[in-house]
Parts: structure tokens; C-alpha cells; sequence
């Protein structure tokens, strides 16, 4: 290497306000306030690393005070009109000090004294407010240039009293074009595939694409081809990415798998891979949503096979791929093994459900008022159910199982007096084998409404009353005393009228007979302690006397909504609410003497408690 051999971020540093590039609304501003002779006395240049905030400064302090262009950039510092200050190195406030005392002192030869402070963000709190009286209230000779990558962390009061220019990121474009110039120059063949990958790593800081590059030169020397650069860099060819979206279209695990362990035996990193990943996916996203590909960073040639490839994904499906690589990206950091974070993250992605089949799911399972329908209805190709009315009302009436010998099927018959009840035919359970027995008069059928499908259905809260009520060998004979039906009209009420506190007022007995034989005992005595409050949008507020009975009715809410949903057909949601004097029953708050009540209620409690000496245990 030769011994004046300089690195490229430094030997092609601009040194003119036209070299600096994609900063034309800071160059021109300066420009214009030097002509109009309106400079101020201190600037602040903030934005990202590698845009040319400490070259913009420098090269205003060249311009102003007129330094001949055979000095360079770096050696400005060794005049003695122009000082440049490393604040992360010089942040106490004692370097401060030295500073304001340097202020004082006059140019020696030009215009003005400039003092450039880079990385102004690191001086400390008493360092700013050293600063500031001087920053003020500077003398006419002194210009202050600032420049930092995090203008949140300076003191509100020194921004107040300089002048800020926000730096643009480099689009990918404008470092491609420069490093082409540089190439050419320093006679580099390299195409532009690679110039492309080297401008989209600089993440638009031309300063990094610079550094890039003589890697680049150092690895590949003279000729710079792509498969060459990819090892240089060890960054993740275009290939390998679509190869790893062919794969999640065909649902390869094992080649997914055998993918992922031939990137990382060739050295690539995670998080360099699963940044790749993440930006390939947004490419395929943005080539699936627009027509256009101005978006994407790459070749012609790259930007059709993205074009291509999105065909084979939805939008949305594309969406929850960039949100899987995105956490695992989290994930691989903080796990003790990042490999398995990763293949896990490749096998969600390839037994993901594509979002229009789970849409396909969701129609066939809800129907517009949200219930559950069949599973078993076929679906045709636009999405509804091809079944034909009357198999639907199929669907809804009891089917019984065929068995050796025929069962009495459970319908309530018409109504019929007390004699009828008790003649030889209306008493099954006399012969050996019950038989269906024949109705009185003619009856029609059993409508499939929803009343219906909750009495025939399978074993629910409505059945458990109807045996408790009726008996299970009177079951035939389902009337009461004045011929009515005997359960089945609170049930077509609850089914039929709308929801309101006065329903639920209604069908409350029955909702405490169900509870019996599915909750504890309890729980039946605290619930028939509870008063009605109100109903309002699918929530019924009930009042418990004490904490205790309120976090029981909270604990138990689903078994209280499935009860109300076989009763009403709509789920509802049972909220709690204290108050001392929500039941006119029992004045007693403490739960100590609620369960000495309940022991005088239940013997069987009563008799462990003697027995056994059990206490109540409570929070």
C-alpha cells in the first residue's frame, strides 16, 4: 500500500458547498444569508450519521473566512481563526472555560473566529449553562457552528438561541450516482447490482456507502462482481430470499429448515438476515398494493421478479410476515438460543393460515347475527351454505340414535286432564320397555324454532328444569292441572321476546333451578340473595349485600352467561355491583355470618362443620 493512500471517506470529502450532496436547502440558505450579509451567530446542523453535517461546517467556516483550497478540510483545525471541538471528549465545564476565554480574542487574520462543536449533545447540564450567557450574547467576531445526531438531548435554552438546519438521510439513488463517480475515477469496474447493495447497507449515509466500498476494493480488488461482494459483506442474497418465499408458497418446512442451516454455517448473521427478510417482505407488499415500483430499491430486472412473486400472497398475509419477523427480531436478541427463535419463526410462517381461507372459516361459521352455525354445512365457492332449507330445518329437530329397541321421544303432547293422565296408556313405566304413547288428539309438528331447538336439543339447562319439574317417568305427560303446557311457554316467552330486565325478572326462577344442578350449593343461596338491577347492552347488573358475594357472581360470570344463553339464546354478561342493602333477606355484610346462614340452610355443611371443626377461609 502506498504511504499516501487515503481512504475514501476522506480523500473524497467535499470541500465546496455544490460537492455536498442532497443538502441543496442548507447549501442555498447559507448561501443566500452570506450574499445578503445576514449571518448569524451561532447554527446547529442536526440529523442522522454520515450526511455531512461536520463537512457543511467546515466548509462554511472556509467560505467565510476565504481559506485557500490547497488547505484541507481536516487541517482547518491548525488555523488559528477557525477551532474545532469534540464535545463527547470535552464536555466538562471546564473546557468551557477555555472556550469562552478563546472567544475574547480577536481573529488574527479573516473575518470572523469560528468555533465548530461537534457532537454538542454530549456536553454536560453545566457545561450547556456555561455556554450559555456567552452563546447569547456573543462578540461580533464570533460564529458558533453545532453540529449533533440528537438535538432532543440539548437544553431547550441554547436552541432557542441559534439557528437549526435539519439534515436529510441520502436517498439510495444519490449514493448509488456518487459511488458510480468515485468508481470511475478511481478506475473500480463494479456493476450495479453491487452498487445497489452497497447504497442500500449506507441506510442513507454516503459517509458508511464510502467505507463500504473500500472494503470492497480491499476484498475484490479492482473488479467488483456481486457473488463476490455478498461474501465481502456477508450479506444475504436476492436469490436465497425468494428462494425462502418459494418455500413458504409450497409450506416446505424441511427446506426452509435446511435454508436457515446453510446460512448460518456460511457465517451470516440473524439480524442481518431477518433485516433482509423484513425488507424483502415489504418489497413484495409494495409490488402487491401498487402498480407502480418506484418504491422499491433495486434493478428492473429485481423489481419484476418481486412484481412476479406477490401474485402468490395477499396483502394481508404479507402484512403478518413482516409482524412475525419483526418480533423475532426482538426475540433473537434477548433468547439464550436465537436459532430456535428463528425456526420457529420460519415454521409459523409456513403453517400460518392464509388470510383468505381464515375469512372463508369465519363466514361459515358465523352467520349475521354472529351464532355458531354446523360445521358440517358444505360452502360453496362464493362463501355461503349450499344446503337447502328444509335440510336446515332438519338440523334443528332432536335426532335420536338407533337403538335395539325404540325410545319414547322427549315432546310435550297437548294438553289433558288429570283422569287422562292416569289411565293405562299414559303410564309407560309399567311395562318393560317404554313405548311412545299415542296423543289424544291431533297435534302438529314441533316448529324449529329456537325455543324448540333449546327444549329437544341435547341435555341443557332447559331439559334439567323440565326433569325437575315434570319427572322423568311422566315425561309423556307433560300437563298440568288446567291443560296448559306445563314448561314450555316460559321458554317460547324468554326465546321470543326481546331482551330486557323484566325477561330476566321473568326467568329468573328458572335460571336459580338450573344453577342447582350445576353450581355449588352456595353459590345457589348467594344468587338467590342478589337483586336485579338493570340490563343494558348485553350486561345485566345485579347487586350483592357484600365483597364476598360480588367477587363469587365475578368469578362464576361464564357459568352464569352459558345459563342465560340456553334460556335466551344470547349471551350475556352477569356484572356485580355492592350494596348494603341490596336484598331485603338479611342485613349481614360480614362473610363470617353469611356462612353461618348458609350452615343453617345446608345440614350436610353444617354436619362438617361440627364434625370436623371446618372454619371459612377467605382474602
Amino acid at each position: 500500500m502506498s504511504e499516501t493512500y487515503r481512504a475514501l471517506t476522506r480523500a473524497y470529502r467535499p470541500s465546496s458547498f455544490q460537492d455536498i450532496v442532497s443538502q441543496e436547502h442548507v447549501s442555498s440558505t447559507l448561501l443566500n444569508a452570506m450574499k445578503q450579509n445576514r449571518l448569524a451567530h451561532a447554527y446547529m446542523f442536526c440529523g442522522p450519521r454520515g450526511v455531512g453535517k461536520t463537512t457543511m461546517a467546515r466548509v462554511l467556516a472556509r467560505t467565510l473566512n476565504e481559506v485557500d483550497s490547497s488547505v484541507d478540510g481536516e487541517a482547518l483545525n491548525q488555523t488559528l481563526n477557525i477551532v474545532e471541538i469534540d464535545a463527547a471528549s470535552h464536555n466538562k465545564v471546564e473546557d468551557i472555560h477555555h472556550l469562552r476565554e478563546s472567544v475574547r480574542i480577536p481573529p488574527q487574520n479573516g473575518r470572523y473566529k469560528i468555533f465548530i462543536i461537534d457532537e454538542v449533545h454530549m456536553l454536560s447540564k453545566a457545561a450547556f449553562n456555561a455556554l450559555l450567557k456567552t452563546l447569547e450574547e456573543p462578540p461580533a467576531h464570533a460564529i458558533f457552528i453545532f453540529a449533533t445526531t440528537e438535538p432532543h438531548k440539548v437544553l431547550p435554552t441554547i436552541l432557542s438561541r441559534v439557528q437549526r438546519f435539519d439534515f436529510r438521510r441520502i436517498s439510495t439513488d444519490e449514493i448509488r450516482d456518487q459511488l458510480k463517480k468515485i468508481a470511475t475515477k478511481e478506475q473500480i469496474s463494479i456493476d450495479e447490482e453491487s452498487l445497489l447493495l452497497i447504497a442500500r447497507r449506507a441506510d442513507g449515509a454516503l459517509r458508511d456507502a464510502l467505507g463500504l466500498m473500500d472494503q470492497a476494493i480491499a476484498f475484490c480488488g479492482r473488479e467488483i462482481t456481486y457473488k463476490t461482494l455478498l461474501e465481502a459483506l456477508h450479506a444475504v442474497d436476492i436469490d436465497q430470499l425468494f428462494h425462502f418465499t418459494s418455500i413458504l408458497t409450497r409450506r416446505d418446512a424441511m427446506a426452509g429448515l435446511e435454508l436457515l442451516d446453510s446460512l448460518l454455517r456460511s457465517g451470516t448473521d440473524m439480524q442481518e438476515f431477518l433485516g433482509s427478510l423484513n425488507e424483502h417482505f415489504r418489497n413484495l407488499y409494495v409490488a402487491a398494493v401498487s402498480s407502480g415500483q418506484h418504491l422499491i430499491e433495486a434493478t428492473e430486472e429485481t423489481k419484476g421478479r418481486y412484481k412476479e412473486h406477490a401474485q402468490n400472497f395477499t396483502p394481508e398475509d404479507l402484512l403478518r410476515c413482516m409482524h412475525q419477523v419483526s418480533d423475532c427480531q426482538i426475540k433473537v436478541r434477548e433468547a439464550r438460543q436465537p436459532r430456535i427463535q428463528l425456526e420457529l419463526m420460519l415454521l409459523k410462517l409456513i403453517h400460518m393460515t392464509p388470510a383468505a381461507e381464515l375469512a372463508q372459516i369465519k363466514k361459515l361459521l358465523s352467520d349475521p347475527n354472529g351464532s355458531q352455525k354446523p360445521l358440517s354445512n358444505p360452502v360453496d365457492s362464493d362463501g355461503g351454505a349450499t344446503e337447502s332449507d328444509e335440510v336446515k330445518k332438519k338440523e334443528l329437530t332432536p335426532q335420536t340414535e338407533p337403538e335395539p329397541a325404540p325410545k319414547p321421544k322427549l315432546e310435550v303432547v297437548p294438553p289433558a286432564t288429570t283422569a287422562s293422565a292416569q289411565t293405562p296408556e299414559a303410564e309407560p313405566a309399567q311395562t318393560p320397555e317404554p313405548t311412545p304413547i299415542p296423543e289424544p288428539a291431533p297435534k302438529p309438528p314441533v316448529k324449529a324454532t329456537a325455543s324448540s331447538a333449546i327444549l329437544l336439543g341435547k341435555p341443557s339447562l332447559s331439559r334439567t328444569i323440565l326433569l325437575e319439574e315434570v319427572g322423568e317417568s311422566e315425561l309423556d305427560a307433560p300437563t298440568d292441572n288446567d291443560g296448559s303446557e306445563a314448561d314450555t311457554e316460559p321458554l317460547q316467552i324468554a326465546a321470543s321476546k326481546p331482551l330486557s330486565l323484566e325477561l330476566f325478572q321473568e326467568i329468573w326462577p328458572q335460571f336459580l333451578k338450573g344453577l342447582q344442578e350445576r353450581a355449588p350449593k352456595f353459590l345457589v343461596l348467594q344468587m338467590e340473595r342478589v337483586l336485579l338491577k338493570e340490563f343494558d347492552k348485553q350486561i345485566l347488573t345485579v347487586a350483592t349485600d357484600n365483597e364476598f358475594g360480588s367477587r363469587m357472581v365475578d368469578e362464576y360470570g361464564p357459568l352464569f352467561s352459558d345459563l342465560l344463553k340456553e334460556l335466551t339464546g344470547n349471551r350475556v354478561r352477569v356484572l356485580p355491583v355492592v350494596e348494603q342493602s341490596a336484598t331485603p333477606k338479611s342485613t349481614k355484610s360480614d362473610p363470617y355470618q353469611l356462612f353461618m346462614e348458609i350452615q343453617k340452610k345446608d345440614p350436610m355443611l353444617r354436619q362438617i362443620v361440627e364434625k370436623l371443626g371446618a372454619e371459612l377461609q377467605y382474602n
